[in-house]
């Protein structure tokens, strides 16, 4: 028996646009709740919260990768992700966590990129889960990318 390469992911909605993260950086889903601001933080990092006495840092995906912020409703989550197994969790604020997927490597294609486009590196293809296209997020390029002077 061949061992097909196989991978689940977590879709969320931004805007009107699906984005998967692999589940295996995915620590909690939790409903959104009020932040504690950093001064002089990142535009796109919104703040910290407690979660079971540990201090995460939460950012808005969508103003990460570039979307204009779109308002919270109910169905919003903070999506608590380590990049990798010893790293610090880190907090991704989604406008809706809809469903857990299960891709064929076969099933995602490849992007290429020019050097100048610096969110590039933010995604890993594009999955195709029936008529559904789904971004793959690449959680460390997120995660650890510095802003220019940051």
């Amino acid at each position: 028996m061949e061992a097909v390469d196989t991978k689940q992911y977590i879709v969320a909605n931004l805007s009107t646009e699906q984005f998967g993260i692999e589940i295996k950086y995915i620590d909690n889903i939790i409903v959104l709740q009020s932040l504690t601001r950093v001064p002089k933080a990142q535009t796109y990092f919104k703040g910290v919260i407690n979660l079971r006495g540990e201090i995460v840092p939460v950012m808005n995906l969508g103003s990460k990768l570039g979307f204009s912020e779109s308002e919270l409703t109910s169905k919003a989550r903070i999506i608590i992700v380590r990049p990798e197994q010893q790293a610090s969790p880190v907090g991704l604020i989604v406008d809706e966590v809809k469903e857990v997927v299960t891709l064929d490597q076969i099933d995602i294609e490849k992007m290429n990129y020019d050097g100048k486009d610096d969110k590039g590196t933010f995604s890993l293809g594009v999955g195709k889960f029936g008529t559904d296209l789904i971004n793959i997020l690449n959680i460390a390029a997120i995660v650890y990318d510095k802003e220019p002077g940051a």
